[in-house]
């Protein structure tokens, strides 16, 4: 089973610390417990979705806003540059 490390409680993405692929469980260790499937290939150190982010919606890590969903993001779907965009530091 894969890991997950949720930085902080109100975060909707975690980083996974073992690849993982399509159909995988994914364990939440940190700030939140629990398990996603995942729906998506994630590599090491990308991020997947742990609780449903709507079009335009905030992306939360580490307590903060990282950036914007420009489509909505279902738990388990891998988030990175094809379904955010970055917030410049202080934009958001």
């Amino acid at each position: 089973m894969s890991r997950c490390i949720v930085l902080h409680p109100g975060d909707n993405v975690a980083t996974l610390i073992d690849a993982a692929s399509a159909g995988d469980k994914c364990t939440l260790q940190g700030e939140r417990q629990g398990c996603v499937t995942l729906l998506q290939d994630v590599a090491f150190g990308h991020k997947v979705c742990i609780s449903e982010i709507g079009c335009e919606g905030e992306v939360l890590k580490y307590g903060q806003v990282i950036g914007r969903a420009t489509q909505s993001i279902a738990v388990g779907q891998h988030v990175h540059i094809h379904n955010i965009d970055s917030a410049p530091r202080g934009a958001i």
